[in-house]
């Protein structure tokens, strides 16, 4: 079964946040690769082209140029899910106590 990629982003310390058509989200880290296949040292030493990675024709996997892609299954097997509910719980930790009530009006902006 293919887990078809719908979208993907490079993303810090050469990761990508792929978006597959179930909705599932994953990240999958680049720098493994580095120095398991020589092709990807180009992503390493260009940081440009890492973040021109676009999503292969019929999301069968992503691609950086004709030389560097990888397969949907790969990305899938590999990356890691994103945990949302973690995600929110600490972006709203951060900023626990920032906003008073008062501040809000009825409308809901501040």
């Amino acid at each position: 079964m293919f887990h078809k990629v719908k979208e993907v982003k490079a993303i810090e310390d050469f990761k990508l946040q792929v978006c597959f058509d179930d909705k599932t989200v994953k990240i999958y880290d680049v720098v493994p690769l580095f120095n398991k296949w020589n092709v990807f040292e180009a992503l390493r030493d260009n940081k440009d082209l890492f973040c021109s990675v676009k999503v292969d024709a019929g999301g069968y996997g992503v691609r950086w140029n004709d030389e560097i892609d990888l397969s949907c299954n790969e990305l899938w097997e590999n990356g890691v899910p994103v945990d949302y509910k973690t995600v929110i719980e600490e972006l709203f930790a951060n900023y626990e106590g920032t906003y008073k009530s008062e501040e809000i009006s009825t409308s809901g902006a501040i």
